[in-house]
């Protein structure tokens, strides 16, 4: 039996805010979270779990408000912790992708992210069999989930979808086994 999982990425944040919990959404953001309504409305989604993240909750709530949906929380679909505040993101990121298990001091590395991730996801496969769902998450979070279903997306494949906000993709599975994912367009 088909599942369909749709992962959204969140809209662009406001990045003068620091604390990666309560990071709202930009202006931009706001009004591009109208077209994860259209890019979503067609996809039978009975469903949607969301990352506790502020801009992931906001990217996703019009959405649910326009289906009369319920936004669950599942926390094991935050983003990574970095540990402390990084000015150099781009760095950091490829040395994160070099070296799966690199961390800052308190941070997290992306295998145990990737783990997090895909624990989260098939628990949500095994409990919707069969449903349409929409997850509310994160680009690094995102990544490292689509690095598992192919090993080859790496770093490259990270910094070409960095700045896609919001992003959008579906992933089939047929029972638990993994079919495919492609991208889903989103009118800009």
């Amino acid at each position: 039996m088909k599942t369909d999982i749709y992962f959204v990425r969140h809209a662009q944040p406001d990045f003068s805010i620091k604390d990666d919990c309560i990071r709202p959404l930009s202006e931009k953001g706001i009004l591009d979270t109208k077209k994860v309504i259209y890019a979503l409305i067609d996809k039978n989604i009975t469903l949607i779990y969301s990352s506790p993240y502020k801009r992931a909750v906001d990217t996703i709530r019009d959405f649910a408000k326009s289906t009369g949906l319920e936004v669950k929380i599942y926390n094991d679909f935050r983003e990574r912790k970095v540990g402390e505040w990084v000015d150099d993101f781009k760095e950091f990121s490829r040395k994160q992708w070099e070296d799966f298990d690199f961390k800052l001091d308190k941070g997290e590395s992306l295998r145990e992210v990737q783990e997090r991730n895909i624990s989260a996801l098939f628990e949500v496969i095994r409990d919707n069999i069969g449903g349409s769902i929409a997850i509310a998450t994160h680009g690094t979070a995102l990544s490292t989930i689509i690095n598992y279903f192919n090993p080859n997306f790496g770093y490259a494949g990270f910094c070409e979808i960095v700045e896609k906000m919001p992003y959008i993709l579906h992933f089939r599975f047929d029972n638990m086994k993994f079919k495919y994912l492609e991208e889903v367009q989103i009118n800009t």
